[in-house]
């Protein structure tokens, strides 16, 4: 039997990696959509993906990836002009032949929440919903194992790890587990076609739970050092992260903190769509920390060290300042996920395989 071709967008990121590869294990056909040649286009070609590059924000290009393709994982970009590239993967999926796309959402998402990035991606999850004759399915992760283990460098080679959610809890999903659920999803879309699933981690912990499963892991002394926010922007500007990311992750803190992470964690997921449990968090900690930039050498300890004495006099950015100048706009009555009584009406505290989409779109299957 002949099976659809997968196209990823953001095949180069954290989940389309990790999906391309799951697809490509299980022999699925995938074109891989990429922004550039590089080492990392290169891994997926010798995985036996079709690589092709193309821009997420051009409907012609978009177009030309989706001929002769089934199936796609759309991966919204983290960018202030998201909605734009949306808009352009939905201009392209309404002159194909595609039957079914798998979007990669957000738990937090709604139409008032304080992050721009935030309501935008619930504007895509009604966009992807309502394109003619295509089934869609929300992949709806909340704040991934990622987001804390690309700090452990620090606890590997400095014996600290920076904290900045306190005490509230996740259960957080690795990049692995997210692609395969979505591989899942992809593999059998007629039967999970108009409904949203979120995968977690298989138990709730705070970052001082992960500081004790980081000495474990890493065999010495961690301290968990709790990290001022203005200070933990300029370490992030150090490496590169953008302020408009940074502003979504400011609030993202403040939900992490109010409790939406924990809030109808952890699910089953993972287990019921692909019948294995879903990694805990020691496992995903193990593969970070074999990873080139936390390993234990002498240059990497050095590296650490400038960088994390460089961090209190480097500039950071002024967020606030930076929102008005690009003219961002504002809802009427911003509300964090728990302080919105929609939100968690929509959003119940099941640990079954799935969320009722229909709840929370109208929509379903086109």
């Amino acid at each position: 039997m002949i099976r659809p071709r997968v196209l990823v967008t953001g095949a180069t990121g954290k989940t389309g990696t990790a999906l391309v590869r799951e697809l490509r294990d299980r022999d699925w056909p995938v074109r891989a959509v990429v922004h550039t040649s590089d080492a990392r286009s290169e891994r997926l070609r010798q995985l036996g993906a079709e690589v092709v590059i193309a821009a997420v924000y051009d409907p012609d290009e978009l177009r030309q990836a989706l001929r002769g393709v089934q199936r796609a994982y759309y991966c919204p970009p983290f960018h202030p002009q998201m909605l734009y590239s949306a808009a352009a993967f939905v201009a392209a999926a309404r002159d194909s032949q595609l039957e079914t796309i798998v979007g990669l959402s957000q738990w937090l998402a709604s139409p008032n929440h304080p992050s721009l990035h935030t309501r935008q991606v619930w504007l895509v999850e009604k966009m992807l919903a309502n394109v003619p004759g295509v089934a869609y399915v929300n992949l709806n992760p909340g704040y991934f194992a990622d987001n804390y283990l690309r700090l452990i460098d620090f606890a590997s080679l400095l014996g600290v790890f920076p904290i900045l959610t306190g005490e509230s809890r996740n259960a957080p999903p690795s990049n692995e587990d997210i692609a395969r659920v979505a591989a899942a999803l992809l593999m059998d879309p007629e039967r999970y076609a108009g409904k949203s699933f979120r995968p977690t981690g298989p138990k709730l912990l705070s970052a001082y739970d992960m500081v004790g499963i980081l000495r474990k892991v890493l065999g010495h002394p961690v301290l968990g050092l709790r990290m001022p926010f203005w200070m933990f922007v300029r370490a992030a500007r150090l490496q590169g992260v953008s302020a408009f990311e940074l502003l979504g992750f400011r609030d993202y803190i403040t939900d992490h903190q109010q409790g939406a992470f924990e809030f109808g964690a952890p699910t089953n997921v993972v287990e019921n769509l692909t019948g294995r449990p879903a990694e805990d968090f020691e496992t995903t900690a193990r593969r970070y920390a074999s990873m080139p930039f936390a390993r234990k050498t002498f240059t990497n300890r050095v590296r650490a060290f400038v960088n994390f004495n460089r961090v209190p006099f480097s500039r950071g950015y002024n967020l606030d300042r930076f929102a008005r100048q690009q003219f961002h706009p504002v809802p009427c009555n911003p509300e964090f996920a728990m302080e919105n009584d929609c939100w968690k009406d929509e959003h119940p505290t099941l640990t079954t395989a799935e969320l009722t989409f229909e709840s929370t779109t109208k929509g379903g299957m086109r």
